[in-house]
């Protein structure tokens, strides 16, 4: 099995990815279902592996949180970009959950992450050069902001890679306490 752990994003805000999803050469788009904002990347592991981990992450207990996205970035440079992204807010509770999901994990047996937490939805993936239309994308994009949304749980999905896109599916959900909520 495959796993990560990741934020679901509410329908409304995947509708309004979707709409950006557009006019790149060489970008292999995500999916809208597939769309999310990865908390720890876990890999490859065997059923009773992925039963430790299952009770490591039910285990987790934060409050929910508000979250929003905002601005755009990408992965490599020039003739070596690989992925195109939308950003996260950074905030404590995400900092926060993304931590003790880390912990879990690791709890769980498997070694620790090496990479820095980089929150982010990845918006395409490029088998070949953009050139000049990356450009005119992020200065299309360059305000994107959205309001923000209450993160309510966080879910465990496994992937399965093919000759296209790959197939995520959700094994598990974990719900958060409730928190404050905002009310601006």
């Amino acid at each position: 099995m495959r796993l990560f752990v990741a934020l679901a994003l509410p329908d409304d805000l995947v509708e309004r990815l979707e709409r950006m999803c557009a006019g790149l050469p060489g970008a292999v788009w995500v999916r809208p279902e597939n769309l999310h904002v990865t908390l720890r990347f876990i890999g490859e592991v065997d059923a009773l592996q992925a039963n430790d981990i299952d009770a490591a992450l039910s285990a987790v207990s934060v409050p929910s949180f508000q979250l929003s996205l905002t601005g755009l970035g990408q992965f490599g440079e020039g003739r070596k970009t690989r992925a195109v992204w939308v950003g996260v807010a950074p905030t404590p509770e995400l900092a926060a959950l993304q931590s003790k999901i880390e912990r879990a994990i690791v709890r769980a047996g498997l070694e620790p992450e090496s990479r820095k937490f980089h929150p982010h939805v990845t918006l395409a993936r490029f088998s070949s050069n953009p050139g000049i239309k990356l450009r005119t994308f992020f200065a299309q994009h360059a305000l994107f902001r959205t309001t923000p949304f209450e993160v309510t749980s966080f879910e465990l999905y496994s992937s399965v890679l093919g000759s296209g896109a790959p197939l995520y599916n959700r094994e598990a959900s974990y719900v958060l306490k409730p928190g404050k909520t905002s009310t601006a």
